[in-house]
């Protein structure tokens, strides 16, 4: 059966066109505009997405629910620049330097690898799918899974299926923002593979509500 996955709107030009375009919305079983989030019954989901650059002060109201959908053993997945340490629980986020254009200099390149290269995630999307840029990064906690990781640094993407009795897949990446504006193609094939793996990770059974 076709799991169940949420998206939440944050009502911007870019996630309208990542989250209702035809490229995408198949993905989603329901896609609930952020201001909406506090009374909207999650339990039911499979999976929850926050796409990235939502504003946060909804989310942290939203918090207990989020927590309690958590609870629930439901799967939230979440990328950057929403502030998600501020509205999830066990996060540690660093931020760094951001250079968008590092590909035009001759021979440089962004030092990214796969921490964990026989997770599934990677049988759905390749390193260089993940390679644009970095805003920042997180410290996985203890017994978490790190999936991608800036040499000599953090993580731009793991899961945690420690901290709470749901799954986290926490990421400092951008992916809806730059395909929604049309910057950066890469994007568009990361987001493919991210929710086909993601839709594959959510299958089986979860605990019932």
């Amino acid at each position: 059966m076709k799991p169940r996955i949420a998206v939440i709107d944050g009502g911007t030009y870019y996630h309208h066109r990542a989250l209702f375009g035809e490229r995408y919305r198949s993905y989603f079983a329901e896609v609930i505009y952020i201001r909406d989030l506090w009374n909207t019954p999650l339990a039911h989901f499979d999976a929850v997405v926050f796409p990235d650059r939502l504003h946060p002060g909804p989310l942290v109201a939203a918090r207990r629910q989020i927590a309690e959908y958590l609870d629930t053993g439901g799967t939230v997945a979440a990328f950057g620049e929403s502030q998600s340490h501020t509205w999830l629980p066990g996060l540690a986020w660093s931020p760094r330097p951001t250079n968008f254009w590092w590909w035009k200099t001759p021979g440089a390149r962004l030092p990214l690898y796969a921490a964990t290269p026989e997770h599934s995630l990677f049988r759905h999307l390749t390193i260089h799918e993940a390679t644009w840029h970095v805003h920042g990064v997180f410290t996985p906690p203890s017994g978490t899974t790190p999936l991608i990781g800036l040499e000599g640094d953090g993580a731009l993407l793991y899961e945690d299926t420690v901290t709470t009795p749901g799954r986290m897949v926490i990421s400092s990446l951008d992916p809806f923002y730059h395909y929604g504006s049309y910057f950066m193609p890469v994007t568009e094939r990361f987001l493919h593979g991210f929710l086909e793996w993601l839709a594959a990770s959510c299958s089986g059974p979860r605990a019932s509500p």
